[in-house]
Parts: C-alpha cells; structure tokens; sequence
C-alpha cells in the first residue's frame, strides 16, 4: 500500500471482510495497511511500506493486515497487526492466549498461530538463519514435546516469573516495555502454579515473584529472592526454609534453585539429555567436554554415559549453578567441574583434550574465542544445543573455518506460543 500518511493518526473501521486479532485499534496510534511477508528472527514477519521494513507481529504470512505502528527508527518501524484484512491465513486460529495480544504482555506472540503453523515457522526461521549467516541448506524440522499437542500447546511451564504494580497485583511486563499489565491467569503454567491462585491475591508493591513447580517436588515460590509461606502468604520465618527443588530426568534426580536456571518446559529436560545423548553417539570410555554446563542436566547424563572409564568435563561461570552442579555430579568421579567463564576457562588450557564438545550456550551464543578454542580441542563430534537460530549460525560459520561441517540439525519445540526454540545441531570434523 501506498498511504501511509493517509491512515496516520486514523482509527480503522472493520468491515464484514475483516477478521479481528483480539484489540481495536488505538485512537492515537498511526495505523498503517500492509501485505506480510516472510516470518523473520524475533517472532514477527517482514513487511514493507514504500520500501521501508516493518517488521509486524501478530500477523502470518500472506496476509493483508491492518496494524498499529509500536515505534519508529532510521532503518525499520514496528508495528502490531490488529485487523486482518481480507482471509485470513489457513494457520491463523483464536488467540490461546489474548493477555498476550497486541498492546499485551510478552511471551506470547504466536498464541494466534496453530500448533503446527508454529512448528513451520520456527523450522523457516531455523533454516533461513544458517542460509543465510552459515551459508548452509539444511531443511531443519521441529519437533512437539510429548503430551503438548494434547494440552493445545498449553500447562507447559514448570517456572514462571511474575511482577506486581503499585496496587501488589501480579502481572507480566508489556511488550518491549516496563508497564505491568495486571493478568487474571498464566495459561502456559502447569496446574501446580495455576492452583496457587497467583492472581486474586495482593503482593508487595513493586516486587518480583518466581515459581517453580517441578512435576516430583512441592511448588516453591519467591518474593525478590525471599522465601514465601503459600499457606500464610507471607515471608517464610522457619528457620533456614529450602531454596532449591528435586527435578527427575529419567532415572537422574537434580537439585537445582528454585529461582536458578532450569528448563522450564516439564518435558524439556527428558528431551534434551534424549537428543543430546543421541547426537553424541556412543561415548564409552571418551573424554567429553560439556560447555555452560549449568546445573550439570547433561553433566550427569554424559558421565553415565561416557562410564567408570570416561572423563567429563563440566565448565560453568554463573555461581549458583556451579554449587547445584557440584551437589547433582558429587558422587561421579569421572566429572571434573571447572568453574569460571567459559572463554577465560578453555583460554586457559585447562581444557586440554577432548573427543567430543557438548555446548549449550546463552542466547548471544558461544562467540569466535570459544569457537576457536573448540578447534584447536580437535574434537571429533561438537554437539550445539542453541536456543537462539541466529547465535547458532554464527557459530557454525566459525565452526566451519576449523573444518567443521553440519551434519543434522533438529528443532525441538519446548517453547509452544512463542518464536523461541531449540536446535540441537552435530557438526563432524
């Protein structure tokens, strides 16, 4: 479309054509007509209005959408699709969750999007990432995790984390913003957390709230790191009360702080020591180098895996998983955990040899000292569970100037009703 001053400051007017995303329009927001295109890294599609790039969320590709522009810059514009235009996409489906619509909180983008729309779209963006930054084509799927398909993509959270406003409502930060949207429900939580009642009660003013509700453990919750009594609603004052929850994975058992990292999907961890394991091939007797090794999830599963014979070394930087890590791997002899930055620990040389490098880095992914330092290991397999496709290309390219070449690549769906996902990826030498 060509108007983009015309439908400034105007209020759209939906017509029996039109299919509503769940908000009207704002009166004081530029709205603007647009033709969508491709789904792009961040969880919106690409657009352009006379030859500028809109990248618009709540919309699928294909559509001719109505949406209100969210900020202005040199280089592209964001806008949030509130009227569809015309048909709608064939994967276009009631919001799972409208908190999250436009104008709404955060962690929610694709709730509009079918469960299967969602898998396509993570595997398009996965995909056109490593074309385009890895110079690599690979058709990458993405998989369900059990039983989500039968929630409807929902009840999958085992940790969630909350803000309360000045009235001690609880809450969730709007998009790209530091206003609390008061909520009355956490449809992604496990029925444990939405048992406690989060959202009828009044909290302190300003605070932040943390839950975890492992499937084997009792929900533990925290107020600004403090301990809270469920059934007296307030600070817990026994004496020193537990910071830290069990986790099972399989035949594994963990202890890992209850506002710690840990994957917050219920199924997550079970899939990604399955794939991980998987990936690594047979290790018996190897020595395998398990990077960002946080809570020691695949520390544990390696050292089984690699036996009596083998050697696993765990390097970790952040404090409170490296003390969770030494508790879950205390009776393993055949773990050293080295605790430190990855980058000063492997530049170190304390890391001298290796057969096979399992790497799960943050979201800006491991970078070029980590890389070349996993080069000189000479391993034989590399192992890279990403959480961010555009980290994970990156990586690979510089994998790839050490004789690496990427051999599979498959996405995993622990995230359903947002752009996120995660790749586990083997690279051979």
């Amino acid at each position: 479309m060509n108007a983009a001053s015309k439908n400034a400051r105007s209020k759209s007017t939906p017509s029996k054509n039109t299919a509503s995303t769940g908000a009207a329009t704002p009166t004081d927001a530029a709205t603007i007509d647009l033709e969508v295109g491709p789904p792009a890294h961040g969880g919106h599609c690409v657009a352009r209005l006379d030859g500028r790039v809109v990248f618009v969320r709540h919309a699928l590709p294909g559509e001719h959408v109505r949406a209100v522009v969210t900020s202005t810059g040199s280089k592209f514009w964001r806008a949030d699709a509130v009227e569809v235009l015309g048909d709608p996409s064939p994967d276009r489906v009631a919001s799972a969750w409208p908190a999250a619509g436009p104008g709404g909180v955060g962690g929610g983008e694709l709730a509009h999007v079918s469960l299967p729309g969602q898998r396509a779209w993570k595997a398009a963006v996965v995909a056109e990432q490593l074309r385009r930054m890895a110079r690599v084509e690979l058709e990458v799927p993405v998989l369900p995790a059990p039983g989500d398909d039968e929630r409807g993509g929902l009840a999958y959270r085992t940790r969630i984390d909350l803000v309360t406003g000045p009235d001690g409502r609880a809450g969730m930060f709007g998009w790209r913003s530091h206003e609390v949207h008061v909520l009355d429900a956490m449809p992604l939580a496990v029925e444990q957390i939405t048992d406690l009642d989060l959202f009828s009660r009044r909290w302190p003013a300003r605070s932040r709230i943390a839950v975890a509700a492992p499937a084997t453990d009792r929900p533990l919750l925290m107020v600004d790191g403090e301990v809270w009594d469920l059934a007296r609603h307030r600070r817990d004052q026994r004496g020193t009360p537990r910071r830290s929850v069990r986790e099972q994975v399989g035949r594994f058992e963990y202890r890992v702080a209850a506002d710690g990292f840990w994957q917050a999907h219920r199924a997550a961890p079970q899939v990604l020591v399955d794939a991980v394991l998987g990936a690594a091939g047979d290790v018996t007797g190897a020595t395998v180098a398990d990077l960002y090794a946080g809570a020691g999830l695949f520390t544990v599963a390696l050292a089984d895996a690699v036996g009596e014979q083998g050697r696993v070394v765990a390097v970790e930087g952040d404090a409170r998983a490296v003390r969770d890590a030494r508790r879950n791997a205390h009776d393993l002899p055949q773990v050293q955990l080295l605790a430190g930055d990855v980058r000063d620990v492997v530049s170190a040389d304390a890391l001298v040899h290796a057969d096979v490098v399992v790497l799960d880095p943050p979201r800006a992914g491991a970078g070029r000292v980590v890389v070349d330092r996993i080069g000189e290991l000479r391993p034989e397999r590399v192992v890279y569970v990403a959480c961010d496709p555009a980290a994970l290309a990156r990586d690979v390219d510089l994998l790839a100037a050490h004789g690496y070449r990427l051999v599979e690549a498959t996405g995993h769906d622990l995230f359903p009703m947002t752009h996120h996902v995660e790749t586990v990826a083997v690279l051979t030498r």
